[in-house]
């Protein structure tokens, strides 16, 4: 199985990027994992309802163009369905054996994801009502997605 996760901006702080590849290094047992950064735009302060939602198109864009014929792309958005980590490991193996062997996982920016992301998206999911940092959205991911191949594998993970 492929995944690739696709990501606003850059890892800035040490600690996440040693925790990505800590959770990229153990997932390559159970998949081939690809993390494109994509760039993001700057918002100033006190930006309009009309300014952020250029913003969001534009890196929109960005993200779209990342986005390949037969992949499946899972957007992670607030509004979302929440599912557990089995639910979240069942649902990758039924991906897996139902053919589609190459899952996108998108992370938007500050100011969420756009319109057409949404709508090009075969599934919302969401970790949590509340909003996590893109970087430390990445980690939690890459955990989860490591926790899922474990329980897929039938291995122990403690919980």
């Amino acid at each position: 199985m492929r995944i690739t996760v696709v990501a606003m901006g850059k890892v800035k702080e040490r600690f996440f990027a040693d925790a990505i590849g800590e959770y990229s290094k153990r997932l390559s047992r159970y998949c081939k994992l690809d993390i494109l950064q994509v760039a993001d735009e700057k918002t100033p302060d006190g930006a309009g309802s009309a300014l952020e939602r250029q913003i969001r198109d534009k890196e929109g864009e960005r993200i779209l163009a990342q986005l390949k014929e037969g992949m499946y792309v899972v957007a992670l958005a607030i509004e979302g369905k929440m599912l557990s980590s089995e639910e979240l490991a069942s649902r990758i193996q039924q991906l897996g054996t139902g053919g589609q062997s190459h899952i996108a996982l998108v992370i938007g920016g500050s100011l969420g994801l756009s319109e057409a992301v949404l709508k090009r998206a075969d599934c919302l999911l969401s970790f949590s009502r509340m909003t996590f940092p893109h970087q430390l959205m990445r980690v939690i991911l890459l955990e989860q997605l490591y926790r899922g191949f474990r329980i897929i594998a039938g291995e122990p993970y403690h919980k």
